[in-house]
């Protein structure tokens, strides 16, 4: 545990040290180039986050078994950037008298690292683990191989039984009717009025009511004519 943790710490002092080194060395650069202030600041921590972006990106893309040639240009780009700032300080050039071309690459690094940047950054996801299918594949079921079926001789087939007399039946039974329907028992409102009706229907033509009519007036259905006259 101690030995994984001392090469872990010798790591990052290692990657903060270099890290360190280009972040002054881009500063240097960017500085002498004209780029002053806040502005010389801005362009290792651009260089740093195009290189780290475009890594990580690059190792998703292989994870997922894609191509990667995009993301491994513009790590390709912010690398050589890098590396050119760490080796155009280390006296090979003379930053007091930066030439024109090397002012014209800085200044236009902004705009090289915003578009990869968003082509970084808005590209096409991909998932590490593969999408799982829909819908699982079935194995087709096994089919049996076809079996002979031996079919009897005509002369040992069994003789055919004789035809069944039809059924007639009895002509002498009797329909049943049907059974009546019993009357539906009317509440005590519609009795009143049923037998208003009928006393008035008896007074004015001196022949007692209809019971389909005063049925029909109290708009009951024809079910209820047995019903109405039960009560006349």
């Amino acid at each position: 545990m101690r030995a994984h943790l001392a090469r872990v710490d010798a790591v990052i002092v290692q990657a903060v040290i270099a890290g360190a080194l280009s972040f002054s060395h881009l500063h240097d650069l960017a500085e002498a180039a004209g780029q002053g202030g806040w502005k010389a600041w801005a362009y290792p921590v651009s260089v740093d986050l195009l290189l780290v972006a475009a890594w990580r990106r690059m190792r998703e893309q292989q994870r997922a078994g894609r191509p990667a040639g995009g993301p491994r240009l513009w790590f390709l780009v912010a690398l050589a950037a890098s590396l050119g700032a760490n080796v155009a300080t280390a006296g090979l050039l003379d930053l007091d008298h930066v030439p024109a071309w090397l002012r014209v690459v800085v200044a236009g690094w902004p705009a090289v690292a915003f578009f990869g940047g968003t082509l970084l950054a808005h590209g096409p996801r991909t998932s590490e683990e593969p999408a799982a299918s829909a819908t699982p594949e079935t194995e087709p079921a096994p089919t049996s191989a076809p079996v002979a079926v031996e079919l009897p001789r005509r002369d040992e087939l069994p003789a055919p039984a004789p035809a069944s007399v039809a059924y007639e039946p009895p002509t002498d039974l009797v329909t049943a009717a049907p059974a009546p329907v019993p009357a539906v028992v009317l509440p005590p409102v519609l009795v009143d009025r049923v037998q208003v009706l009928a006393a008035e229907h008896l007074a004015a033509t001196g022949e007692p009511a209809d019971p389909d009519a005063v049925r029909a007036r109290l708009g009951l259905p024809p079910a209820m004519t047995p019903s109405v006259a039960a009560h006349l």
